[in-house]
């Protein structure tokens, strides 16, 4: 299984992401270099592909097969493909903050400590559905991580696409997020554009 091992705010800074939003709360103090050329337009919708991919953690070949869905799919393009990229279960996991980060809600999903609708997922890329209730697992519910993400995760707000439970340590999908329920920075049409040179 391939790995990026990228340090998190190295690679921040490089595309221009605050660390806020990868789960860190750290943030670097060193000044950004200044760019002596204007990016191209490839340079530019280059970028926003990378920033989607190491916000999400996938790699190149599911990412293109995420195009390819979203493609397939009625309605725009770039939406449906944050749509499918927003759905997955580890991402879900992190926005209902039981994860610190997507990488730590995607190890958590595949050590089999959460449930969709009562059975175990360990697959971190699992679509979820409207109306899927994500709870953690009963034999998890006293794990360290977990507990300190929800201590870290009460300043976090859920999106409103979700609904938590703490006291159960459950969830649950009330609808597909749609484009202006995400919160991102991530020009999605430039992807699109990328893809379909």
């Amino acid at each position: 299984m391939a790995v990026d091992r990228t340090p998190v705010l190295k690679r921040c800074r490089q595309l221009g992401i605050d660390p806020v939003v990868m789960g860190i709360n750290k943030e670097s103090h060193r000044q950004p270099k200044q760019r002596r050329r204007q990016e191209s337009e490839y340079g530019t919708q280059l970028r926003e592909k990378q920033k989607a991919k190491f916000i999400y953690g996938v790699l190149e070949k599911q990412f293109r097969s995420y195009y390819k869905l979203a493609l397939k799919r009625e309605g725009i393009t770039g939406d449906n493909l944050m749509t499918i990229l927003e759905s997955r279960l580890d991402n879900v996991v992190f926005r209902l903050g039981f994860a610190r980060t997507r990488k730590e809600a995607r190890q958590t999903v595949l050590h089999g400590h959460i449930t969709v609708n009562g059975h175990r997922v360990d697959i971190p890329s699992y679509q979820v559905k409207a109306g899927d209730v994500v709870a953690v697992a009963p034999k998890a519910k006293d794990l360290l991580p977990i507990k300190e993400a929800l201590i870290s995760s009460e300043h976090m707000a859920v999106p409103a696409w979700l609904e938590v439970d703490i006291e159960k340590l459950q969830g649950t999908v009330l609808q597909l997020p749609s484009r202006d329920q995400i919160d991102l920075d991530i020009d999605a049409q430039l992807i699109v554009e990328l893809y379909s040179k």
